[in-house]
């Protein structure tokens, strides 16, 4: 950000802000940004593409000197992923006044928590909430992201432009079975945990279906986890997404239904917690047309559609208005160090993010 000659600071959250001023440097910024944390075993585009384009565009409006009357910013939002505490768009959220200090006592795999992880950064976890702007201080939010899915490669298209973005809820489910010798104990005498989960995983896989929403049982931990010995706790989590709010509701409120029948059927416990959630979100119809226009002017077709992955718009939709510019990925594959968008297709995203940025700056 520095050699691209932006003012650089970090906020009280660790997000990286760079700023490029405009002719009235009071008005209100028009921002960009993503993330550059990944999940296990991630791939090189997925959030990275969104920093990198945006320091990229702005270097250039600054180069180039492009006249824009609002500031511009591109900013670099911390922990998007979740995957290590179980909570989500942590940078994004404390920015839009979202920020939750029971996050801080929030524990990884090997119980860090999130307050002794942010310690350990340098930021102090006391002043996450300071990060929060004002409603006023931020213009409009454009995201350039990779399309995480298929549908643009199914058209044959380098770019699509989000409308909605699903909702999810995130589910974390423990079953208590009864730990037992697993050459003494009968069949029929067993309470295994784990044959109880496997019932209730694909119980959800058919309720996701039924309700016309999306759900991942990601990650499953078997206890105590000995190949002798009868599984007596499992813990595992579901991603539960749906593009409609009641929708999501009445997926998610089934799906729990669903692993409660399947713990009474196989006479064991069932604990169910809810670690993270977030409403649909709509584009805002300013930006949208922006990025439209944007798309015209740089020789794409505008085409429509819906975003199934969560993104930092999502929680920066609580400040601004959001738009999402989304480029496509190679057969669909994210989350993997397989993910993969051609040079081609990052430049499209990137002049697309440049035409927006610049209509948005001088609105």
């Amino acid at each position: 950000m520095k050699a691209a000659g932006l003012d650089v600071r970090q906020d009280e959250a660790g997000n990286l802000i760079g700023r490029l001023p405009g002719a009235n440097p009071h008005l209100p910024a028009v921002v960009t940004g993503s993330h550059i944390d990944t999940v296990r075993e991630g791939g090189r585009f997925d959030g990275a593409l969104g920093v990198l384009a945006g320091i990229e565009v702005l270097r250039t409006i600054r180069e180039q000197g492009f006249t824009h009357t609002r500031p511009l910013e591109v900013i670099c939002f911390t922990d998007e992923e979740g995957v290590r505490f179980g909570t989500g768009y942590l940078g994004s959220r404390a920015m839009a006044g979202l920020w939750n200090d029971e996050w801080l006592s929030l524990a990884d795999i090997d119980g860090i928590t999130l307050q002794q992880a942010m310690s350990e950064a340098g930021i102090t976890p006391a002043h996450a909430s300071a990060a929060r702007r004002k409603h006023g201080d931020v213009h409009a939010y454009v995201e350039l992201h990779i399309e995480q899915g298929r549908v643009l490669e199914h058209h044959e298209l380098e770019v699509g432009i989000v409308t909605s973005i699903y909702g999810h809820r995130w589910l974390k489910i423990t079953m208590y079975g009864q730990a037992d010798h697993g050459g003494t104990t009968p069949m029929g005498l067993r309470r295994d945990a784990m044959v109880a989960a496997s019932e209730a995983i694909l119980g959800i896989e058919q309720t996701a279906i039924d309700y016309g929403g999306v759900a991942t049982v990601g990650t499953l931990q078997v206890k105590p986890g000995s190949i002798n010995v009868i599984p007596g706790e499992v813990i595992f989590t579901v991603d539960v997404r749906h593009g409609d709010g009641e929708g999501l509701d009445q997926l998610a409120s089934a799906i729990e239904e669903a692993v409660r029948q399947c713990a009474i059927q196989r006479d064991v416990a069932v604990n169910i917690t809810m670690t993270d959630s977030d409403e649909p979100v709509q584009a805002s119809e300013q930006v949208t047309r922006a990025i439209q226009r944007a798309c015209e002017g740089a020789g794409y077709s505008p085409f429509m559609m819906n975003g199934g992955a969560g993104h930092d718009a999502v929680a920066m939709h609580a400040l601004t208005d959001i738009g999402l510019i989304l480029i496509r990925s190679k057969d669909g594959i994210s989350h993997h160090p397989a993910e993969w968008s051609s040079p081609e297709d990052c430049v499209a995203g990137a002049n697309i993010l440049l035409g927006t940025l610049l209509l948005l700056a001088n609105n």
